[in-house]
This record gives structure tokens, sequence and C-alpha cells, in this order.
């Protein structure tokens, strides 16, 4: 029998046979509750057991039986429920749910998930060869999902990840080209259709979902601008789906620079049908554009290694449109302050 100890006004402590020291009391309820863990010392209960009293008098307490819910099925149910999560997003959490955090942590109960379990879940990930930029973004989930089991839903009394550092990424540098760079390879493009894409993505920094969601009515007749209120975005089981812009700010209208619009205003003319809802850029028999069928398509791998840039991603021509436009905006300042000392 466990050995009965001390009374005190509020719940009781005991040992039990193993020689741990187990903490009972009363919740709000009325019904006699044990905490699911136990102590090795009896002044460390008797300080958990103070705590849960202060909980109570100050309607902090979290029944420890709510939290007892796994993991996997918590989080499979928060990005089900999750308030305005955009398709593409929904599908990346499932993804990293399913591949990162299921396996180290899915059957663990959410109350019994610990920052010491978390850091040696965020170790082993990185120890299997998972790059810091990807272990960030399971973290960043994992997180959320904890955080709203803590502040909204009260199942744990407060959120286990706290590992600093853990959300940051540290993604390789990407290249940038040069101006000189980008009119090469839309130049190298086989097809002459692929030219304006080029230069479209490169100089307006649009995303690869972007560019290739862009309708006739989304583009000036003289190719002056471009304007983006949608994007397509590939779900598994669905296909092609047209969403809103990645955020609020994607919504916009591009200016496009005066040296390239007389391509685009070519390409309007000769490769889009005249509806206005017809796509401005697609496959070779008119089809939506996948990036798997693109870049076969026109050898990418080889025309970026011809303008110098081996490895090169489509993405990346919008990571040089915001370098070029950042330079732009350097030099018009410079030349505005230039004028203002003249004067």
């Amino acid at each position: 029998m466990a050995n009965q100890r001390g009374r005190r006004r509020f719940g009781n402590v005991r040992q039990l046979p193993s020689g741990r020291w187990q903490v009972r009391y009363r919740g709000p309820d009325g019904r006699l509750r044990s905490l699911p863990r136990t102590f090795e010392t009896k002044r460390e209960a008797e300080r958990t057991l103070s705590v849960v009293e202060i909980q109570l008098v100050q309607d902090d307490w979290i029944d420890p039986k709510r939290g007892a819910i796994k993991l996997t099925g918590y989080a499979e149910r928060w990005i089900t429920e999750r308030p305005g999560l955009r398709p593409g997003t929904a599908q990346l959490y499932r993804r990293l749910l399913a591949k990162y955090i299921v396996p180290g942590l899915g059957d663990v109960p959410i109350n019994r998930i610990t920052t010491a379990l978390v850091r040696e879940w965020r170790a082993g990930l990185i120890a299997a060869g998972l790059s810091q930029t990807m272990a960030a973004k399971a973290y960043r989930l994992l997180r959320a999902v904890l955080m709203t089991a803590a502040a909204e839903d009260r199942l744990i009394p407060r959120n286990p990840c706290a590992i600093r550092g853990a959300d940051k990424e540290h993604a390789d540098e990407r290249p940038v080209l040069i101006v000189a760079q980008v009119l090469a390879l839309a130049e190298l493009m086989p097809y002459r259709k692929y030219r304006a894409l080029v230069l479209v993505t490169a100089f307006c920094s649009l995303r690869w979902g972007e560019v290739t969601a862009l309708r006739r009515c989304d583009v000036a007749l003289d190719g002056s601008w471009v304007r983006i209120n949608s994007q397509f975005v590939d779900l598994t089981g669905q296909g092609l789906v047209r969403t809103p812009p990645k955020s609020r700010a994607g919504s916009r209208t591009v200016t496009v620079p005066t040296a390239i619009r007389p391509e685009l205003a070519v390409h309007l003319r000769d490769c889009v049908a005249p509806a206005p809802d017809a796509l401005v850029f697609t496959m070779l028999r008119g089809g939506a554009m996948r990036r798997g069928n693109f870049n076969p398509l026109v050898q990418w791998g080889k025309v970026v290694a011809a303008v110098g840039v081996p490895g090169l991603r489509f993405h990346d021509l919008r990571h040089t449109g915001n370098t070029l436009a950042v330079i732009r905006s350097v030099a018009s300042g410079a030349t505005r302050e230039g004028i203002r000392r003249v004067a």
C-alpha cells in the first residue's frame, strides 16, 4: 500500500511503493485527480501542489486529462480548422506534419511534450540530414500548433517550443543575374513564346504561380503593366488551382520596364488567344504550365549553364528582379539627391 502522509488544506502528496511522490487534489468539478507524473522528492511534489492550488485560485488550472490527446490528431484538426489558411499552405503543413513531425512526436500526448523532447526531436531531424531551412519550417508549424493548445484551447499550461534560434532559416545564398544574363537567358529559350516569360518574371519580380496564372485581361495591350490578382497552386489530388496571391500585399499592379514592353506586346499579339481569360503563358499545346514539364521542355539546366549560372532555379529570377529593383531605386534616389544639390 501507498504510504499516506500528512494532510493539507488543499490536496495531498503521498509516497508510492516505488519511492516516488504523487500529487492528488480535487479539481473545480469536485473530482479527485492526480498529476500524470510523479516526483523524486516530497518537497518537489508539495511545491507542485502549491502551484496547482494557485492555478485554481487564479482560474488558470488546466485539466491534465484534456491534454492527453496525441499530437497527430490534434495537429491534423488544427490544420483543418485553421481560419483563412490558403490551400497551398495547408498542403505544405500536411506535408511537414506527415514527413517530419509525426514520425518523432505524433504518438506523444501533447501534455507530455516538453522542451527537452522538442530539442531532441529537432536535433534528430538535423542529424538525419534535414536542412536547417526545412527543420525551421517544421519547428514553426509545431510551435504554432502547441501555441493554440496552450493559449486558446488551454490543454497545456505553456508552449514547450522555446528553443532559441530553432525557427530561423539559413538558406543558401542564391545566384543573382545581371541584366545582360537575363537578356541572354531569354534569347536562349528554344521557343520564342518563352522569351517574354523569362523577361516578365525577372524584371517584374513575379513568382512562378503568379506569372503562369496571368490572363490576357491582366496585361496591358501595350505591355506597360501586369496585374497580379491570383496564382496557380498545384494541389495533390486536385491539380492546378487558381487561388489568391500568397499574401494580401500580393495583389498588385506592376509597371513593366520600358525596354521589354515591345516583347510583351508582341507576345500578346502572336501567342495569346483573344479571349479575356486566355492564359498569357502556356505549354506548347496550350495547356496551363507546370514547372516539372517546363524545365525539360526548354532544357533549363543547359541554358542556365550557358549564361554562366549553373544551378539557377526559375524562382531565382524573382530574386534577380528584387535586386535590380533595389539598384534602380538607389540609383534614382542618388540622381534626385544630385539634382537637389545642384539646385
